[in-house]
C-alpha cells in the first residue's frame, strides 16, 4: 500500500479511504492497521524517516547544532517562525530543510542478501587495459587506493558520487521555482546496478523558489558532516553475506554536474575566459570583437605534442598562427586548498550583497571556500567532477550579435568548412522552429 500511495500520487485521505473499505471485508481480528498515521508509524523501524531542519529564507544559515536554538538571524535579522494567526498557533518555520541519513541506506545494503555479495564486485572485477567498464578500471580510483591504503584495505568501504541540479517541480508553463535535490550514488555496485534508480539515493531536496547560487554550503552541512563522521569513525554494520559485523566507512569521490550546477559546487564561476575549471588563468581564451563573448576556440591545440602537425597548420585552425605553446601545469589538491584559503571566508545569504575577492575576473574566479574542502580527504584525492556542457552558443544569441560573430569568424578565426556547416544547421533550426 505504501508503494502503491508513492507511485500514483495517493493522498492521504484517499490511503485511508482503501484501509477502511479493506478492514471490512477482511476478517475480525485482522492486523490491517486502521489509518496512515498507524501505518507509519509501523514503518518507522525500517529506517526510512527524514530529518526536518528549518532554515533562514534568505540561505543565510540552518537552524542546526549550535543554531538551533535562535529565533532570529544573526546575518539579516530575519524571523525563524511564521506570525501567529488565531487558526495556527504552533510555531511554523519559513522554510524547512529535508534531510535524509545517508548511513542507514549504506547499512542496508550489506543486510540484504540481494546486495551484499554485490558491494564488493569490483574487487573480484577483472580489469582489461585499455578498456573502462566501472569507475574501479580509472586512474582516480587507484590514486584514491594509494593515498589512503588504510581505507582500499577493507574492501567493503563505500565509494560515492553526488549529483544535483536545479528544476521545476510545478513544471515549466507554472512560476519560476528552483528546487535542488542532491542525489548520492553507490560506485561499489557493478555498472548493472550502480546506476539503477533504487540505488540512488536522495540525501536532501533543498527547497526554492529562488536559486541557491553560492549558498548552497549552508544547505550540505548535514551530508557533509555525516561523510565527515563516516571516514573518521565509520559505522558498525552487519554484513549478511559473511555472517559478521564490521566497521563501514564511507568517501565521496565525485561529483557529476552540468556547468550552472559546477560552478555552485566548486565555486570556481564559470564566466567569460577565465571559465575553465582546469587550467583556470593559464588558458588562452579571447574575447570576440564583434560578439563580445568569451570564445575557446583553438586552445587544444597547446596540448598537441610538439611534432603534431596541427601546430603548424596555418589555413585551418588560426590563420596565420603557428602555436610553440606547451600545456599549462594542474594544480595539485593541496595547491589549490593553499589558493582558496588565501582568499578568507564568505558571508551567506541572498540579501548579503555582491562579495567579489580581489582580482576576480582577471587572475581567478573564485567565488568562495567550497565546503567539500572540509572532507579530510579532499585534498589529497583525485575528485573529478564530470560535466556535461551543451554548447548553443550560436544558436542563442540575437540575431544582430549572430551575424557579427559569423563575420568575424570568416574573416580571422574559423575554418570556412565548418562556418558554412554551422550556418546550414543554425537555417534548418530555424526552420523547424
Amino acid at each position: 500500500m505504501f508503494t502503491i500511495k508513492s507511485d500514483h500520487g495517493l493522498s492521504e485521505a484517499g490511503y485511508d479511504k482503501i484501509i477502511k473499505w479493506a478492514r471490512s471485508i477482511l476478517p475480525e481480528g485482522n492486523r490491517l492497521k486502521e489509518n496512515f498515521y498507524a501505518a507509519k508509524f509501523m514503518m518507522k523501524p525500517f529506517g526510512l524517516e527524514y530529518q526536518k531542519i528549518d532554515m533562514y529564507p534568505n540561505f543565510c544559515v540552518l537552524y542546526y547544532l549550535e543554531n538551533d536554538e535562535l529565533t532570529k538571524c544573526m546575518t539579516c535579522g530575519h524571523s525563524r517562525y511564521k506570525p501567529r494567526t488565531r487558526r495556527v498557533k504552533t510555531l511554523v518555520a519559513y522554510k524547512k530543510l529535508r534531510y535524509f541519513p545517508i548511513t542507514p541506506k549504506l547499512q542496508r545494503l550489506f543486510m540484504s542478501t540481494r546486495t551484499a555479495e554485490h558491494m564488493t564486485w569490483y574487487q573480484s572485477h577483472h580489469a582489461v587495459d585499455g578498456v573502462m567498464v566501472h569507475p574501479s578500471d580509472g586512474e582516480a580510483w587507484k590514486h584514491f587506493n594509494s593515498v589512503h591504503p588504510h581505507f582500499s584495505a577493507e574492501s567493503r568501504n563505500v565509494r560515492l558520487g553526488l549529483c544535483t541540479d536545479g528544476f521545476n517541480p510545478f513544471g515549466s508553463f507554472t512560476a519560476p521555482y528552483s528546487c535542488w535535490p542532491v542525489i548520492l550514488t553507490v560506485y561499489n555496485l557493478p555498472p548493472g546496478m550502480c546506476m539503477r534508480p533504487k540505488f540512488m539515493f536522495l540525501s536532501m531536496v533543498i527547497p526554492g523558489p529562488s536559486s541557491l547560487g553560492r549558498n548552497i554550503d549552508v544547505c550540505l552541512r548535514p551530508l557533509i558532516d555525516e561523510l565527515t563522521q563516516l571516514w573518521s569513525s565509520g559505522a558498525l554494520t552487519y554484513d549478511i553475506s559473511r555472517k559478521h559485523n564490521f566497521v563501514m566507512r564511507a568517501a565521496l569521490m565525485w561529483t557529476i554536474n552540468d556547468f550552472p550546477a559546477y560552478r555552485m559546487v566548486s565555486s570556481w564561476s564559470m564566466h567569460e575566459k577565465l571559465a575553465c575549471p582546469y587550467y583556470m588563468e593559464n588558458n588562452k581564451a579571447f574575447t570576440l570583437t564583434n560578439g563580445g563573448k568569451a570564445s575557446f576556440f583553438n586552445c587544444h591545440c597547446r596540448f598537441l605534442p610538439s611534432n603534431h602537425r596541427y601546430r603548424k597548420n596555418k589555413n585551418d585552425f588560426f590563420i596565420g598562427r603557428v602555436e610553440k605553446d606547451v600545456a599549462p601545469p594542474r594544480l595539485s589538491g593541496e595547491e589549490l586548498l593553499d589558493v582558496v584559503s588565501e582568499y578568507g571566508d564568505m558571508v551567506f545569504g541572498l540579501q548579503s550583497g555582491k562579495q567579489k575577492f580581489p582580482g576576480f575576473g582577471l587572475t581567478h574566479n573564485w567565488v568562495k571556500r567550497s565546503i567539500f574542502w572540509e572532507l579530510p580527504y579532499w585534498k589529497r584525492s583525485v575528485c573529478v567532477c564530470v560535466c556535461v556542457c551543451v554548447c548553443r552558443y550560436l544558436f542563442n544569441l540575437k540575431k544582430k550579435k549572430r551575424l557579427r560573430t559569423r563575420r568575424m569568424l570568416r574573416r580571422q578565426y574559423v575554418r570556412p568548412i565548418l562556418l558554412r556547416r554551422s550556418q546550414y544547421l543554425s537555417h534548418t533550426i530555424s526552420n523547424l522552429i
